[in-house]
């Protein structure tokens, strides 16, 4: 019995989707609740499972076509497995692309993610490629390392196999690649910021050494007690509540001609998801330990990177923590999130020769940076915010006591 694959509302604000990519050729067997197809908005990612075990008929919306919710984009034919056949390796969850910030290209595949057709090896990009032109393995000559079929094989396969580019030609090749609802989403959204904003940023430096010898100090203790460890992202989440204590000014976000403060914190966390930067918010940050704030930041991060952030995970927040020193930055000057009015930038943890007392010694320094909406906040209350910080990470106690 034929079953329509549709468009499923994922969310109040949402009424338009583009299709990501199909994990499964037209005419693969699929067990029931494996993945078919990946739908992009401008806010999250969501798959569509398969009703029953059975097959994909025909795929209506090929990747980077819009469609909206309820639309239908493929027929499914319920069957049960023919005997001796595997799923196809893309009915699993799909492991996340390479963020679009650092690869230029969303086709990357790793030699171990290939399926044995026959004596042929074919790497999921070929397969669809194939699905698509109607070729089998055998009609497909091989270039790829150890016998594998690549997708420029199928290409080249069915575009009649002459004139094959040489190595050096290949090295030479464009890809040009639609860009995702999320990353038009990102780029529209820095660029209002900028426009509508009027944004400065005030910069400081931290000396680290207080925070790693009490990370190095209970490190053990605390993996054993939390089952987690104590990382660097905590100590700046509760820095900058406390400090949003005593300027409450950083989070007032501007309304029309009102100004908005809460007397909460919820804070955005910014992690490299697979389709690009998300900013999940830690709720009632306030309220939460340091072991509550790491377990929620590794929650944001494993599933970013499969693309599992829902959409109302990335909603409000009062101010945002970035952190480019996993990366390897020095210094950077980050964007706000609007409507928020301040965003922290952390960077990477350097030793470098600093002063202390009259004597110049070697201490592990980090560069922070407070980008902030200057209609909001006054200097003097952006600078204050931010020794704040420092303050507080220099010396951890100060949180604990509130002084």
């Amino acid at each position: 019995m034929a079953m329509e694959i549709k468009v499923p509302a994922v969310g109040e604000s949402i009424s338009e989707v583009q299709i990501g990519e199909w994990y499964v050729a037209e005419g693969d067997w699929v067990a029931a609740d494996s993945n078919l197809v990946g739908l992009e908005t401008d806010k999250a990612t969501f798959d569509v499972p398969a009703p029953a075990d059975g097959r994909v008929t025909r795929i209506l919306k090929k990747e980077g076509e819009t469609a909206a919710v309820g639309d239908l984009i493929g027929y499914f034919e319920e069957a049960e497995a023919p005997a001796g056949t595997e799923p196809s390796p893309k009915e699993t969850e799909p492991s996340a692309k390479p963020n679009t910030a650092t690869s230029a290209s969303s086709s990357a595949t790793s030699p171990t993610d290939s399926t044995d057709v026959g004596a042929a090896k074919v790497m999921p990009a070929a397969a669809r490629e194939m699905a698509q032109r109607g070729l089998s393995p055998d009609q497909v000559s091989p270039s790829g390392p150890g016998g594998r079929i690549l997708k420029e094989d199928v290409i080249n396969a069915g575009e009649g196999g002459g004139n094959r580019p040489s190595a050096s030609e290949a090295l030479r090749e464009e890809e040009v690649v639609p860009l995702s609802p999320i990353r038009k989403r990102i780029a529209e959204r820095l660029v209002d910021a900028q426009h509508n904003a009027a944004l400065l940023t005030t910069f400081n430096e931290i000396d680290m050494s207080n925070v790693i010898e009490l990370r190095n100090q209970f490190k053990e203790a605390y993996i054993k007690k939390y089952e987690i460890k104590l990382g660097f992202m905590s100590f700046f989440v509760k820095a900058v509540v406390d400090a949003l204590n005593h300027v409450p000014q950083v989070a007032a976000q501007m309304k029309d001609d009102h100004l908005i403060y809460r007397n909460y914190y919820d804070i955005g966390v910014a992690v490299g998801g697979g389709k690009g930067l998300v900013v999940p918010v830690i709720r009632n940050a306030e309220r939460l330990s340091f072991a509550q704030i790491e377990k929620t930041i590794a929650d944001f991060g494993q599933r970013a990177r499969k693309n599992k952030i829902n959409l109302d995970e990335m909603e409000g927040g009062t101010f945002t923590i970035t952190n480019g020193g996993i990366y390897g930055s020095l210094l950077s000057t980050p964007i706000v999130n609007p409507p928020q009015s301040g965003v922290l930038g952390m960077h990477g943890i350097f030793e470098r020769p600093v002063a202390v007392n009259g004597e110049v010694v070697i201490r592990p320094m980090m560069y922070v940076a407070l980008t902030y909406d200057h209609r909001v906040v006054d200097g003097r209350e952006a600078v204050t915010f931010l020794k704040r910080v420092k303050d507080v990470i220099e010396e951890p106690s100060r949180m604990l006591l509130e002084i």
